[in-house]
Parts: structure tokens; C-alpha cells; sequence
């Protein structure tokens, strides 16, 4: 049985305590991490918790179930994969953060892993998915941590609602059913789904715009029946440097909630080749929120009526 162990460091300029808690926060994973899709919160118990990942490694969608142990004092994250994705038998590791002066610190990243079967090509493709996803992590996370507070302000999070007087499942089926949408929603030119591993979707389209111009988009999603996809967009406009949402399903008194959420980060370098000289950051706010609302409110209509048709 051969057990590999890797070690992968990065010298961060941010303080030890905001690292750690950047980390431990698993809900800013698919803003902080590119391989990252989507970190569901099953359970937590005190220290330790056990969490839900899907995520991309060597260009495939992957998701497997994590325990992680918290140690805030000691500044250590100690995690271990419970179910496995093929070639991996067996993974784990730990963040360790050591500070090196008040405003410097010192993120290391362990793993140790075995292949199934010992087999030497699922172990060379172990291998190079680690180093690959674990070189992009430490990247992402240094350049996420030190950029925090400058991109707060172009970070931000907006949702659209609709009330629909119909059950929460044909609502759902609608979303879910995306590989339709070029015969049901007209902004929707093409669309090309593909669902290898239930639950796991890959979703690319091409969008019409209001002057007629197409663009095409690809995104990851992550399945929940009937209350809840998650998603994240790997193409990203001009205007954006992070694009993240889920549609949420929610029975009500008379019928459903159905929300189209969204969390952007505004590229600063593009807005006055995109928007023009005098463009500010609230100016290229407004212009991707009306974007984004304007396909999601109207792909929230065409559900409504679906469902509504067959209440």
C-alpha cells in the first residue's frame, strides 16, 4: 500500500488569524478556491464538522465528502476525505498557518493520498491533480486574502423572487431541466447539458443580449431536487472576475418562492473599456445586476408559468 505525501506553501501578506478563518468559512471556498463549485455544511459537532465538496480536478467535476477538524488556537485545519472519487482510495491532509510577523504568514498545505489498487497511472493522475489544484489554491488564496478589503467593495450579492402559484418540483424541473431551455426560453439560443454524475451538472449556452449579440457561458451546477441548485460560472464576462448564485425553492402558504441569487465581483480593469472612460464601480454594479436580473427574472417567469399550467 503506498501512501504519497506532498507539502505545498505560500507566503501570504495578511495576518494569520484572517487566513485561518478565510479557510475554516467554507461558504467563501468557491470565491477564494477556482476548483471549487459549490461546499455544502452536512453536519457540525463542536470542532469537527463534515462537509460536502464539488469541485473540478483536471478539468473534471468531482465531489466527495470531507471530515475536518477546527483548531483555531493552534491555527491548524486537519481534514480527511470520507467517500473517495475514483482513482482515489484515500486522502487527507492539513492546512497549517504559521505567522511570521503581525501583517505575514506563512499557509502550508498537506496531503497524503493513495490510488486504488496501487495503481501507478491513478497515482500519477493523484498526483498531478494535487499539485495542480493545490498550487491554484495557494495562489487564489493569497492574492483572495490580500485583496479582502479592496475587493469588498466590489464584491456584492443581490436575488430576484417570484411567487408561483404551483408545487415546488415543476418549478424545480424547469431550472434543473436546462437542456431545454433553447425551445423554452427565447434569450437562449443553443444549450449543451451534460449530467454524467447525478446531481452534477455541466452547463454551457450561448445568451442572447437585448442588442442581439450572442455570448456563450459555461458554468458547473450542483443539484439538490426540488429546493435547491447551486452554480458557478467558469467563462466569465469582461466585467466580472467571480460569478456565483443558486436557485432556491420554497414552499409557501399559497404555492412557491422561487429566487435566482447571485454573488459578482467586478473586474476594475475592464469598466472603462466596457463602459467608457468616465465609468465608475457603481456604474459597472448596475450594469452586470441588470444583466444578470434581466435573464433571471425572465427565465423565473417562463418557470412560473410552466409550473402554473400545470397546477
Amino acid at each position: 500500500m503506498t501512501i504519497r505525501e506532498v507539502e505545498h506553501a505560500i507566503t501570504a501578506s495578511a495576518p494569520a488569524g484572517a487566513v485561518y478563518r478565510l479557510i475554516a468559512e467554507v461558504r467563501n471556498w468557491p470565491r477564494i478556491f477556482p476548483p471549487t463549485i459549490y461546499v455544502d455544511q452536512v453536519e457540525q459537532d463542536g470542532d469537527s464538522e463534515r462537509i460536502r465538496i464539488w469541485a473540478t480536478a483536471n478539468g473534471e467535476a468531482k465531489n466527495w465528502t470531507s471530515r475536518r477538524t477546527l483548531d483555531p488556537e493552534g491555527l491548524r485545519i486537519t481534514f480527511r476525505q470520507e467517500v473517495s472519487t475514483p482513482p482515489v482510495a484515500a486522502m487527507g491532509g492539513t492546512w497549517i498557518i504559521e505567522p511570521l510577523s503581525p501583517g505575514e504568514s506563512r499557509v502550508r498545505l498537506l496531503h497524503d493520498y493513495r490510488a486504488i489498487g496501487d495503481d501507478p497511472e491513478g497515482l500519477a493522475w493523484i498526483e498531478e491533480a494535487v499539485d495542480r489544484n493545490s498550487r491554484s489554491e495557494l495562489a487564489a488564496l493569497k492574492q483572495n486574502v490580500e485583496l479582502a478589503h479592496a475587493a469588498e467593495d466590489v464584491t456584492f450579492s443581490f436575488e430576484d423572487t417570484v411567487h408561483v402559484a404551483g408545487s415546488a418540483k415543476d418549478v424545480y424541473d424547469f431550472i434543473n431541466e436546462a437542456g431545454r431551455w433553447s425551445e423554452r426560453l427565447p434569450h437562449v439560443a443553443t444549450v449543451r447539458l451534460q449530467e454524467d454524475t447525478p446531481g452534477l451538472q455541466s452547463l454551457e449556452m450561448d445568451t442572447r443580449a437585448k442588442d442581439g449579440s450572442t455570448h456563450t457561458t459555461k458554468s458547473y451546477r450542483v443539484t439538490f431536487p426540488h429546493q435547491k441548485i447551486a452554480y458557478k460560472q467558469v467563462t466569465l464576462p469582461a466585467l466580472m472576475t467571480l460569478h456565483t448564485g443558486y436557485w432556491t425553492f420554497a414552499d409557501t402558504a399559497d404555492g412557491v418562492a422561487a429566487s435566482s441569487q447571485h454573488t459578482v465581483t467586478i473586474n476594475t480593469a475592464n469598466i472603462a473599456k466596457i463602459l467608457g472612460a468616465d465609468a465608475t464601480v457603481e456604474d459597472a454594479k448596475t450594469f452586470v445586476r441588470d444583466a444578470l436580473s434581466t435573464n433571471s427574472r425572465a427565465t423565473l417567469g417562463h418557470a412560473k408559468d410552466y409550473a402554473e399550467a400545470r397546477a
